[in-house]
């Protein structure tokens, strides 16, 4: 009991030193959350290095390159933290594709080639085969759009995208997490109608979207939770909602299918006693919020990435303890017997084979 107060005991008397300095800091409205003890690193989620030796591609030159689209011709984009869209060769060559503003994160293709971008600061964006950006939906019912992070398009045409926070920026995502409010929204936007709607709100931290073989349903991550939500989007559970994986040994992040019935999934970072220990206690989250952000508990540096199959169970799990290669994985997508990931930590795309679990483990 001893080891386990220490921590949050000197979170706690640091907090109060600095907060005394900053009568004026950041407010949040905290509620409790009391996580589930965290599975740990065994299992199929027994560590390796397997991702310490992956390729990182344009390294130096991608700055923070979140998530990835891959185009028919095996050319790869990523949005960078200088607003851009950076389009890339499998050998390494760079160039902007276009440019938002912002930070881009989750990006995808229709079937037409056009980009759809998620893009946190200024609405959901098209981006079209000439690299022309268009405004595509920036507010709801009469409110701006708040933090866009994934979109998905499915075979249908329509567009998913999530809202990660609709009261915080990108850069207060930990006073999301601090907070512990269900910020978070999932929209569908119909192409044919011009139309936008909520299919599920109540969210912690909606993050990554992924469809599944069939397109039956969808998964989402919500990411302050440690968790993966299932919503149906065809049969007889039509527009129910389940959670799919629960109790997660890391944070999901930005998720994909590989349309054959497996889902990667990018975890941002292994999970963290001390996150977890501050998560009960709303006074003390309140604290915390008041501190500069430099001064705010951030999950340690892991690369982990993870495939598990349309039952939720995991087939294999990929990882480089020290995270000095890749950083902070955040999307992962399996593309011509590779795997591609982005981080908005780091300054490469990294590409590791995809080899059979046992070849891995």
């Amino acid at each position: 009991m001893k080891s386990a107060c220490q921590p949050i005991l000197l979170v706690l008397a640091l907090t109060l030193g600095i907060v005394s300095l900053r009568a004026h800091a950041q407010k949040i409205d905290p509620v409790p959350f009391h996580p589930q003890k965290a599975p740990g690193l065994v299992g199929s989620y027994e560590p390796n290095e397997y991702l310490f030796t992956a390729e990182r591609l344009g390294a130096g030159q991608l700055q923070g390159p979140e998530d990835i689209a891959i185009d028919a011709d095996g050319f790869i984009y990523t949005g960078t933290a200088d607003g851009t869209i950076k389009k890339i060769s499998r050998s390494g060559e760079v160039s902007t594709y276009a440019r938002t503003g912002g930070h881009p994160l989750g990006l995808d293709f229709d079937a037409a080639g056009n980009l759809l971008v998620a893009e946190p600061y200024s609405g959901l964006l098209i981006v079209n085969t000439q690299g022309v950006m268009t405004p595509l939906v920036t507010q709801f019912e009469g409110e701006k759009l708040g933090l866009l992070d994934d979109v998905k398009v499915a075979r249908d045409g329509s567009i998913y995208f999530t809202e990660a926070s609709r009261k915080y920026r990108l850069d207060q995502y930990q006073l999301d997490f601090l907070e512990g409010r269900p910020n978070g929204r999932l929209f569908r936007y119909d192409p044919l109608t011009a139309t936008t709607e909520v299919i599920m709100d109540e969210l912690y931290f909606a993050n990554g979207i992924a469809l599944s073989a069939e397109q039956d349903f969808l998964l989402v991550a919500e990411t302050s939770r440690y968790r993966i939500t299932r919503y149906w989007l065809s049969g007889p559970r039509t527009g129910e909602r389940e959670i799919f994986l629960d109790n997660l040994p890391g944070l999901p992040d930005t998720m994909s299918s590989n349309g054959e019935g497996t889902f990667w999934v990018a975890f941002f970072s292994v999970r963290d006693r001390l996150i977890d220990g501050v998560q009960p206690y709303p006074w003390l989250k309140g604290l915390l919020a008041r501190l500069p952000t430099e001064f705010l508990p951030k999950p340690k540096a892991y690369s982990l990435v993870a495939a598990y199959d349309e039952n939720g169970e995991v087939l294999v799990s990929l990882h480089d303890p020290s995270g000095k290669n890749l950083g902070n994985i955040t999307s992962v997508e399996e593309h011509d017997g590779e795997l591609y990931m982005g981080t908005l930590t780091g300054d490469a795309i990294g590409i590791a084979p995809l080899k059979e679990p046992e070849a891995i483990l």
